[in-house]
């Protein structure tokens, strides 16, 4: 695939990490965290990575495995998910994915359960069906509330989603840090140069780390496969799920694999789960027709790797 684009994808998983995903360019991260957050929870000025996968307490030991997560200088924790295409239970997934940072809270002993803040941050590629009739709301900031009062009940539980498809704004409309990063986020891929309204030091350096002829050919070669998985993704769920079929993203998978192209059910679990262990590997090199159907609905929904096969950590 020859890549004719100057600068890369934010969306794919390479661009989202090149990007936001090392300590060495947090600056980045930070700046951009502190566009998205409520006034009163201040302003970040340091984060920790943390590591990106997290074993929970069931009795099944469900994983959960963030594009990214940190914590900030007060112990307040982040995850930052770039959420790259629609997906069913997308909502719960995010509240799911919330109760790991709570859990591992816990204290021996006497404890008094007072938490540090946590914030799920969702950058979406695709509109929520709800919202679809509401092209003026991008960011999105969900709390706890009391219907009765209308108050905030809880204020340590902070979901944020950016709607980036709804962002329209042209260059020259570009008024706010937040502006920018949304354009940025949105339009990256399509920039053949650096807009006089992006000169900013922080946006200097991401049109520096995103320059693709910068790269090695190891890195050219990494990009250029995360970009694949991508297009992959997008055009196996966006069709089912634009065409209103919900068994589309079945059939999109089982009919692909039918025409020798079983290496797309493998690379949509690496997609979203990581490195692949050797019992998926073998159950891969196994399946019937029906496994694959079963797998190719469960990969686009399911929380954990173990739930898409419909078995436990023992296997």
């Amino acid at each position: 695939m020859l890549i004719k684009d100057r600068y890369i994808n934010p969306f794919t998983d390479f661009g989202f990490k090149k990007i936001f995903g090392s300590e060495v360019n947090k600056d980045l991260l930070i700046a951009f965290l502190n566009t998205l957050l409520p006034t009163e929870a201040g302003t970040v000025s340091d984060l920790s990575f943390l590591p990106n996968e997290q074993v929970g307490r069931s009795e099944y030991e469900r994983r959960a495995i963030f594009d990214l997560y940190c914590e900030n200088e007060k112990g307040e924790k982040f995850i930052v998910e770039m959420q790259r295409a629609k997906q069913n239970y997308f909502k719960d997934r995010s509240i799911f994915y919330a109760t790991f940072p709570i859990q591992q809270q816990a204290q021996s002993g006497s404890w008094n359960f007072c938490l540090k803040a946590v914030y799920m941050v969702g950058l979406l590629d695709f509109v929520f069906d709800e919202d679809k009739a509401d092209n003026d709301v991008v960011h999105h900031e969900v709390k706890l509330v009391d219907r009765s009062t209308g108050a905030v009940f809880y204020d340590k539980l902070t979901f944020i989603y950016l709607e980036l498809p709804k962002f329209t704004k042209t260059i020259e409309e570009l008024a706010t840090d937040f502006d920018k990063w949304c354009f940025l986020l949105r339009h990256l891929p399509e920039l053949t140069d650096r807009p006089a309204r992006l000169q900013e030091k922080v946006f200097l350096k991401v049109f520096e780390l995103a320059e693709i002829a910068r790269y090695s050919v190891i890195e050219a070669e990494a990009y250029e496969e995360s970009l694949k998985i991508y297009r992959d993704l997008k055009n196996v769920v966006d069709t089912a799920f634009d065409e209103g079929i919900t068994q589309g993203i079945t059939q999109g998978i089982t009919q692909g694999i039918a025409k020798g192209e079983s290496k797309l059910l493998k690379r949509l679990l690496e997609h979203r789960f990581g490195l692949l262990p050797a019992w998926v590997t073998e159950k891969l090199s196994s399946a019937t027709e029906q496994d694959f159907e079963a797998w190719g609905e469960a990969v686009l929904t399911a929380p954990t790797l173990e739930a898409v096969f419909n078995t436990d950590a023992t296997h």
